[in-house]
């Protein structure tokens, strides 16, 4: 089937498994994988803490992976730097030319660099690069991609609806992790730490506490601390519905995760799809998910694809990796804890108490004796109502325990052990089957053709015609079990179908040889790379063929301009006063856009509406209400938001959203019809400098002061802790009734919006400010910068236009206005992402 063919509803799903290192690759092959993803330690890789791969090891991983029948995918899911291209160009080269089946992208000018070096590589669109429903998919499709990974956020309902609208094959996440921001989206590291998640440094800022503040009081949510900590996904339930909306991929998160995670996982998922294949349900056991619940679960939960529910989601208690839950302390001695149990305990088993890890409360410590009834004994049962553990000396602070202690069990050793087997066995675990044609005429060398599930042939023959047999002539069944031997390698029967005439005697050497000569040509051939053109020098010819644009009219004379974002009619009200002819407002109630632009226009300013940032099945309402109020433009967050704007004649600024890095996703945008890009902020200083002398400074709009939206999530805090409800269907909006700030474990109290579509975005207390830089932007031939305001009040937002007007006109230093804007915000100000250091890519 061409890859860009409609996938038939009933088509088997691939199960696609993690690898950060040889073991994983192996555990997900001996346990039913379909297909690996994996990243390079040479850079560009979303998961840079795992171990990776060597670039020279990529020959081997595709060789072995492809002897097994198992697709690889490399991972090339971040964003790349102007300056980084021309390294990038001979990374993916060598992808090219080693055979991997795909790449995982996220930079749109990645994706075009990697479609000129050879068009024979599938590209995929990773769930960083945000395509959220058929619209966004339609506009990205023309970076020629194969397969879209759709957002976690998505429910089974919004990829049903994505499936009938798009041909292009989806791909899930069914397991593992779930990042509370949108993939893509998340500035919560780069904000706070100069360490990017898109660049696969994320520093999981989610995971830690937040305390919530409410109106300028503090509110008591008692145990719930783990505000942004979603339970992890599990969604094996929901498998005969993926397969029935056409979703061609299932895909495991845990490129971090060790190699007996990926066989405890993969194998049961494995499981789960067949079984779903067969009858349309999946019914795993209890101890089935018991076992998959020990390699890795902060707890279970079906994640989004059931719709949102924020309460079950992020139910807020902890963090971190708890295993399951085994039963409850019954007595405590001074020596020893008697548990209630509600499932199998064994000696050398991992339990974990109730407690905090922020406080120190947390107590954990392997079984190291049990005893029923003063007797020792080498395991309890699952309904064990009194049984005595006992610990290594000093493992556990008895003081720490208290009856009706909730206990989890965190470890199984015999588990482990079982799991490693499935991989470290001489013989392949999982073998894929081939079909055995044979052609056993008396009088004829004998001819047998082999045929792999990949189309893969070979034929082998006799060098002498058969003779007839004397006494007992070949069968089908002695073929069958003659040929059928193929223990030891990594295939098994599938269908046998002989052509037998004249009764001839078929030697048993015989059909050894051809055997092992038939499976090591398969091997062969699978292991093979495909025929692919590989160009070199193609990002110097991209970059030369790029149609020259002629700068503006004077544009070195002309004098830089100031916009402004505003978040309320108040602010648009002072700021539209004070003279600012470019305008944008980001407003919670789309009600007030018409009046917005009425305050624009009778002041003489040009305003344009910022759209969501996440575009959704249905909610293309959201863009065509805007075409009411007749903004003069629309600063487009998604690549829906794009597409509208060329179809309904708007102006469209591209926002910092876009994740605009380099000078090839930057002219990507220019052919879309954008006028003005607002560059990522992952770009610190050098880069964003960089990217300025890459492509024509009037293309760029740059955020010279603003609060860094961290977290932007599906997940709604208001509805979660704020109201008795699950979902913006009956939560009450109290996002329409209260402030609320999120405080942070230093005590910085971030503020936290919901937009339009009921998401929600924490924003950096802390504005940023590139005022130090931006009289060398200025020289550099840049004419348009933004502010972006938030909570300000009208006189706060006049002294920080003020401000910066005056550093435009040049009549300030930027360190004089730098050190004005510290005395200006209580909380002062940061230079920000401006100023991270980036840890420097290897050079291969």
């Amino acid at each position: 089937m061409p890859p860009d063919a409609p996938l038939p509803a009933t088509a088997r799903p691939e199960l696609l498994a993690p690898a950060g290192q040889w073991d994983c690759i192996t555990a997900a092959i001996e346990n039913g994988a379909d297909a690996v993803y994996f990243g390079l330690d040479c850079g560009f890789n979303a998961r840079a803490r795992a171990s990776n791969f060597h670039i020279d090891e990529l020959d081997r991983i595709v060789a072995t992976l492809h002897r097994r029948s198992v697709a690889g995918y490399v991972t090339v899911n971040t964003l790349a730097f102007a300056e980084e291209l021309p390294q990038l160009e001979k990374i993916l080269r060598r992808i090219a030319g080693s055979g991997v089946d795909a790449i995982l992208v996220q930079d749109f000018g990645v994706a075009r660099l990697a479609r000129e070096i050879c068009p024979q590589l599938d590209i995929h669109a990773s769930t960083q690069m945000t395509l959220t429903s058929a619209e966004t998919i339609a506009v990205a499709e023309q970076l020629g991609l194969r397969r879209v990974v759709l957002a976690r956020e998505m429910s089974l309902k919004e990829i049903r609806q994505v499936r009938q609208a798009t041909e292009m094959p989806l791909e899930v996440f069914i397991h593992g992790a779930l990042c509370v921001a949108y993939s893509g989206q998340c500035l919560t590291s780069e904000s706070l730490g100069g360490r990017s998640a898109n660049r696969g440094q994320c520093a999981q800022a989610c995971r830690l506490p937040y305390e919530l503040i409410c109106d300028g009081e503090d509110r008591d949510l008692g145990d719930v601390r783990y505000l942004l900590s979603p339970q992890d996904l599990a969604g094996y339930a929901a498998i005969p519905d993926l397969i029935d909306a056409g979703v061609c991929s299932l895909k495991i998160e845990g490129r971090l995760k060790t190699p007996e995670y990926v066989a405890n996982i993969t194998s049961h998922y494995r499981d789960a799809i067949d079984q779903a294949m067969r009858s349309r349900e999946v019914k795993l056991s209890s101890q089935a998910v018991d076992e998959m619940e020990l390699s890795f679960s902060r707890g279970f939960s079906p994640g989004w694809l059931n719709g949102c529910d924020h309460k079950m989601l992020v139910p807020g208690e902890d963090s971190a990796k708890r295993g399951i839950l085994l039963g409850m302390v019954k007595r405590v001695t001074n020596r020893s804890v008697v548990l209630d149990l509600w499932r199998p305990l064994s000696l050398g088993d991992g339990l974990g108490f109730e407690g905090g890890r922020e406080d120190g409360t947390q107590q954990g410590g392997r079984v190291f004796g049990l005893q029923r009834g003063g007797k020792s004994v080498e395991q309890a049962t699952g309904d064990d109502r009194e049984i005595e553990v006992l610990f290594g000396k000093g493992g556990i602070d008895f003081n720490q325990l208290y009856v009706g202690q909730r206990v989890w069990k965190s470890d199984d050793p015999e588990l482990n052990r079982r799991l490693r087997k499935s991989y470290q066995n001489e013989d392949p675990q999982t073998r894929r089957p081939i079909d055995i044609e044979v052609q056993a005429v008396a009088g004829q060398p004998l001819r047998v053709t082999a045929c792999d599930a990949a189309g893969r042939t070979a034929t082998a023959a006799g060098e002498t015609p058969l003779e007839v047999a004397r006494n007992r002539a070949a069968s089908e069944d002695t073929l069958k079990e003659k040929l059928g031997r193929l223990g030891g390698t990594p295939y098994q029967l599938g269908k046998l179908s002989a052509n037998i005439q004249g009764g001839p005697m078929v030697p048993v050497s015989l059909l050894n040889q051809i055997r092992r000569t038939l499976v090591a040509d398969l091997q062969q051939q699978a292991a093979a790379p495909p025929p692919r053109v590989v160009r070199e020098g193609v990002l110097a010819e991209m970059r030369a063929a790029a149609e020259p644009v002629e700068p503006a009219v004077n544009a070195a004379e002309q004098p830089p301009q100031l916009a402004v974002m505003c978040r309320n009619l108040e602010q648009l009200a002072a700021v539209a006063e004070a003279g600012i002819e470019t305008l944008y407002v980001d407003f919670h109630d789309v009600r007030q856009y018409g009046e917005a632009v009425s305050i624009a226009h009778a002041n003489n300013a040009r305003l344009a509406i910022g759209s969501v940032r996440i575009q959704k099945p249905g909610e293309m309402g959201l863009l065509k209400v805007l075409r009411r109020h007749q903004p003069d433009g629309i600063l487009c967050r998604n690549l829906a938001a794009i597409q509208f704007c060329q179809d309904e004649g708007f102006e469209a600024i591209a926002d910092f959203s876009m994740n605009i890095v380099n000078d090839l996703s930057a002219r990507w945008m220019r052919s879309l019809g954008v006028t003005r890009i607002t560059p990522s902020y992952d770009l610190n200083r050098e880069q964003l400098t960089d990217l300025v002398d890459a492509v024509p400074a009037e293309w760029l709009e740059i955020v010279i002061h603003q609060h860094m939206p961290m977290f932007h999530m599906e997940h709604c805090v208001f509805c979660s802790v704020m109201s008795p409800g699950t979902n913006k269907t009956n939560c009450g909006r109290p996002c329409d009734r209260h402030v609320v700030q999120l405080r942070d474990r230093i005590g910085t109290e971030h503020p936290l919006h919901a937009d339009v579509a009921c998401r929600n975005t924490l924003y950096n207390a802390v504005p940023q400010s590139a005022a130090e830089a931006t009289t060398d932007l200025v020289a550099r031939g840049v004419r348009q910068f933004r502010i972006e305001l938030l909570e300000q009040s009208p006189a706060e937002a006049i002294s920080i236009v003020d401000t910066y007007r005056q550093l435009l006109a040049g009549e300030k230093s930027g360190s004089n206005v730098w050190q004005e804007l510290k005395a200006l915000n209580r909380v002062g100000v940061t230079r920000g992402t401006l100023e991270a250091k980036r840890n420097p890519l290897a050079i291969i």
